[in-house]
This record gives C-alpha cells, sequence and structure tokens, in this order.
C-alpha cells in the first residue's frame, strides 16, 4: 500500500472560479456574510470585521533565532535565543505560527474544531502561509494526527484540512497519514512536563518511514500550547530519519499566557 500523496495545487482552475462568481450574490441574499469571530456583518465571505482584524496578534521580528518566539519591540537583537530554548533546546527546526493566541484567534479555533466551520480552514492556512519560511527543497505536508475513534466522534481532523490548504497554496506536498496515533490518549491539560510525556509515549508513529526519510517536513496544526503532542510529533518523523520539522499552527500560546483549548 501506497502513501496517500497531493501534489501541491497552488491555483483553481477558471471554471471553478467562474462558477463560484456566478453564484456568489446568490449565497450572499441566503446567508448574508458575517464576520466568523463575532458574527458581525462584513463586506464578503470568508474574512474577518475590523474589529477581529485588529485583535489578532501577528508574530514579528525580533524573535528567538531557534523557535520564532517574539521578543518585541525592545527585544535582543536578531540570532538572540530565548529563555525558555536556552533552558531546553527545541528539537524542532522552528515554528511558523500565524497568530499568536487571542480571544479572536481562539474564537475562529473553537469555530472551526468544534463548531464544524470548516469553510475558516482557507482563511486560517492563509495566515499560517504568510508565516512560513522559504525553504530551497519542496517540503512534505504532515498533519498532527488524531486518533481514529477521536476523527469518528469529529467527523474530520482540523490539522489535516489545514495541511491541504497548505497544500493548496504550493508551501509544500500532503501526505494526509503521514503519522498516526497508535493509542488513545487523555487530554493533557493541566499536566505536568513528566505527565504529559508519559501519556503520549509511544503515541504518535510515522506511517511511511522510507516516505519521510531525508525530506524536509512541514508539521500542521491548529494550535500550539504546551508543545507537548508535536514535540511527539517531531521526535517520531526525526526517527525516522526526517532532515528537518518546521511546526506550522495557526495560532500558538506563549508560556507566559497560556490558556488550554
Amino acid at each position: 500500500m501506497q502513501p496517500v500523496q497531493q501534489v501541491p495545487m497552488g491555483r483553481v482552475t477558471t471554471l471553478r472560479r467562474a462558477i463560484g462568481e456566478g453564484v456568489a450574490p446568490l449565497v450572499d441574499l441566503v446567508y448574508p456574510p458575517r464576520c466568523p469571530a463575532c458574527g458581525e456583518g462584513i463586506g464578503e465571505q470568508g474574512g474577518l470585521c475590523v474589529d477581529c482584524w485588529n485583535d489578532l496578534a501577528i508574530p514579528g521580528d525580533p524573535s528567538c533565532a531557534l523557535c520564532q518566539r517574539p521578543f518585541g519591540e525592545s527585544g535582543p537583537d536578531e540570532g538572540s535565543i530565548c529563555a525558555p530554548c536556552l533552558g531546553s533546546p527545541p528539537v524542532h527546526d522552528g515554528i511558523a505560527a500565524g497568530t499568536l493566541y487571542t480571544d479572536t484567534s481562539r474564537k475562529l479555533v473553537l469555530a472551526l474544531k468544534h463548531g464544524r466551520r470548516i469553510a475558516l480552514a482557507p482563511l486560517l492556512a492563509r495566515l499560517i502561509a504568510a508565516r512560513i519560511p522559504q525553504a530551497e527543497d519542496e517540503r512534505l505536508i504532515i498533519p498532527v494526527p488524531l486518533h481514529r475513534w477521536r476523527l469518528w466522534h469529529r467527523g474530520f481532523n482540523q490539522a489535516a484540512l489545514l495541511a491541504g490548504e497548505l497544500a493548496k497554496a504550493g508551501c509544500g506536498t500532503l501526505m494526509v497519514d503521514g503519522l498516526r496515533r497508535t493509542k488513545r490518549t487523555p487530554s493533557l491539560g493541566g499536566m505536568g512536563a513528566k505527565a504529559r510525556a508519559r501519556a503520549l509515549a509511544g503515541a504518535i508513529a510515522v506511517s511511511w518511514a522510507d516516505s519521510v526519510k531525508g525530506r524536509h517536513i512541514l508539521l500542521v496544526d491548529d494550535v500550539l500550547t504546551s508543545g507537548a503532542t508535536s514535540t511527539a510529533c517531531v521526535k517520531a518523523l526525526k526517527r525516522a530519519g526526517a532532515k528537518t520539522v518546521v511546526i506550522a499552527c495557526f495560532a500558538r500560546v506563549l508560556d507566559e499566557a497560556r490558556v488550554h483549548t
């Protein structure tokens, strides 16, 4: 059995655009465009109102050379390393976060994941794509996996939806089943670092080691909180021979403002 891969799709066909433009007025008439975060009326489908756009916190420079943690305008010079990375060097090769975790980004994540607003995936993925650094070699895009029972209950994997949109945007080649969860894990909220590590021990496995070996990986998730799950995924990919693994997420929770989702 061969791994499921998808060739990147960077543009929409003329026919699909024509159909979309033709039915857009009817869709707007039946479903007036509203901000998915606050419900305020907006000009067109798929966007945010001005207030919610302003509430999104986009990471910027200067930032940590290892994890891209923003220092702020008065922070250290470029090339500096943040205190968390100095204390515990990361196993990943960088973090590309579309936004920092704010009230608006939280609402968008919850609407996608628990509100089943899967049409939000393109918007969230565009913000992620803007933060992904250029790479000389093509990346393999792999989503953080859900256990099959959680996938059955929810009906979709939000990380896989975002990964698919990133592939369409030309960020790499999608391998939607590159990782799998081999066991169910409890919610990690409230657990300490050691307890999280025990819960995730042996929970993540690489499905296609030969396809991962020597490749540059873009590991995709919706929210990066403690980093325990993504770290388990990165370690599994590195053991399988991945050359580099960059974590791409929509919202990143900083340590000093951590909120469980």
